[in-house]
Order: C-alpha cells, then structure tokens, then sequence
C-alpha cells in the first residue's frame, strides 16, 4: 500500500524567502580596494567599461585616478552617489560601493594617481564616455513635461 504524503500550498512569506534564496549570490563578490595611503572621503563606487574603451580614454582625462582592470574590463573610482541624475551610457556600468559583479577575484590596479585621492573626476569621465558612445549627456537631451 502506497503511502502518500499530504501537500499543503506553499504561503507568501515561503515563496518570497525562496526567491530570495534563489537570488542571493553564491559567493561574497569581489571589491575594488582602495589602495594603503589614499583616502576616499567621499565614499567610492566605480564606473566599468570593456577595456577596449578603457584604454583609449586613458589619454582623454584631464585627470585620471585609481583604475583596474581584469584584460575583458577596466574600473574608475569615483566619489560616491556619481549617478545621481546621470544615466552611464552603455557599455558603461555604475557599481555602488566598488562591487566587481560576477568576479572571483579583485581586478589588479593598473594606474594609481599621485597624491592620496583615488577619484577620477566623473563628469570628465561621463563626458568622455559619451563622446566614444554618441551618447548625449542627460543635461542635453529636451525636456518634456
């Protein structure tokens, strides 16, 4: 004789913790240090492009800071918050808090700026990024109301 188990319907708070567990990275990601001696008073996130792009930007910067990179991406420090109302054009990437997404390890540090800040200025850098992509900075586009 079969015995046959009783299923009850899962609930909400079941099915959203299941979620979340499907969600939840499998491990801590990596992050981009700042390097012994330099600062960061204003916190620090990152901007990632493909290193193609990485490279010949290097040269358009008025000032460049901490930059990383893993030979498929290059990362820039900036000050914290830098995406307020800015839109990174594709194939850029704002990351908060410096996380390196999908990475098994940190990206080395292939330029460290004199001095103890490690920001490059972001809107030199969103400039020159839209200039490479054809982008139009979000302050020239129409307003609609």
């Amino acid at each position: 004789m079969a015995v046959t188990a009783l299923r009850r319907p899962l609930g909400l708070n079941s099915l959203v913790m299941l979620d979340r567990r499907r969600r939840r990275p499998t491990a801590t990601p990596a992050r981009l240090a700042v390097p012994h001696g330099m600062k960061a008073p204003l916190g620090c996130d990152a901007v990632a492009v493909p290193a193609a792009f990485g490279r010949r930007m290097l040269d358009r910067l008025p000032r460049v800071g901490c930059v990383y990179g893993d030979g498929a991406h290059m990362w820039w420090l900036v000050p914290s918050d830098s995406d307020v109302a800015m839109e990174w054009p594709a194939p850029a990437h704002y990351t908060s808090g410096t996380l390196v997404p999908d990475a098994r390890r940190s990206p080395g540090l292939i330029h460290r700026p004199t001095g103890s800040v490690p920001y490059t200025p972001p809107i030199p850098l969103y400039l020159v990024l839209c200039g490479m992509t054809g982008a139009r900075p979000c302050w020239a586009r129409p307003v609609h109301s």
